[in-house]
């Protein structure tokens, strides 16, 4: 296994094929022999059989993970996530900022399908290895259907010029972009910080819903998390010092959150 170096995550995350955060996928049997794999972007070279060896190392790591059924590998800028659907394990390179959450939807979805191809074809999923191509058009179309359905890609675009120019304001320290599944979208921290501060409102954006449309609340590092769900497609967050005054965060919160609204309320 070959991982190229790259610098820190870019400001701006897009989910276009050629920034997309999710770099492979790969099907294995529970004993680790890969059935599938899918190579998503030209960023890293995973041999196919190193990452079987790789799973298999692993083995007594998944045990352990059993009852949660996810189990993840950091390794630099990147994860390594292990999602068990009963017999099999599907997994995904990733970049360290990848949302659980995300990643757990496109494995149901995968799961489902790669269920449906070896009934229909009679694959013998103990150790045959599928080489086709309409399957891999099946796992392009579940990426394509969860990363950009019911999201404008071009409205996007606007938001992220705004809060480039909304992250200058002197008592802001930092905004990220989430969409309804944790993934991100825009963020003006770097990657090692987006990992710190995401943990900290993983459990925020999961339960996101139309009954919790704001919170705040203080980091461990004494920062102030001002955050909002937009719409039920959005989370936004937006990091302030913790000298800055009370009403000044929520009156930007308030700002960013009705430009965002109307940009997506504008039909054109």
């Amino acid at each position: 296994m070959s991982l190229k170096e790259l610098s820190l995550i870019s400001s701006k995350i897009t989910r276009s094929p050629e920034k997309m955060n999710i770099h492979n996928v790969f099907i294995f049997r529970d004993s680790g022999i890969c059935l599938y794999s899918r190579n998503f972007t030209n960023y890293y070279d995973m041999e196919d059989n190193l990452i079987a060896s790789f799973v298999t190392a692993l083995r007594s790591f998944t045990q352990e993970i059993v009852g949660k059924r996810i189990g993840t590998i950091e390794m630099g800028n990147l994860k390594f996530t292990i999602i068990k659907k009963v017999e099999y394990l599907y997994g995904f390179l990733s970049d360290i900022e990848e949302s659980v959450l995300l990643l757990e939807d496109i494995a149901e979805k995968i799961n489902i399908q790669y269920l449906k191809y070896v009934k229909l074809h009679k694959v013998n999923t103990t150790m045959e290895y599928i080489y086709d191509k309409d399957f891999d058009r099946i796992i392009d179309e579940i990426l394509d259907m969860i990363l950009n359905k019911e999201f404008d890609l071009r409205k996007e675009a606007k938001i992220i010029n705004y809060l480039k120019e909304l992250n200058s304001i002197a008592d802001l320290e930092g905004v990220i972009l989430l969409t309804n599944k944790g993934k991100v979208i825009f963020s003006s921290l770097r990657s090692y910080n987006v990992k710190k501060l995401l943990k900290e409102v993983d459990f925020r954006v999961k339960i996101h819903n139309n009954t919790i449309l704001k919170m705040f609340y203080m980091t461990k590092n004494n920062e102030m998390i001002f955050s909002e769900n937009i719409n039920d497609m959005y989370f936004l967050i937006l990091m302030f010092n913790y000298n800055t005054k009370f009403g000044i965060s929520e009156y930007c919160l308030k700002k960013a959150g009705d430009f965002i609204k109307k940009i997506l309320e504008n039909p054109s």
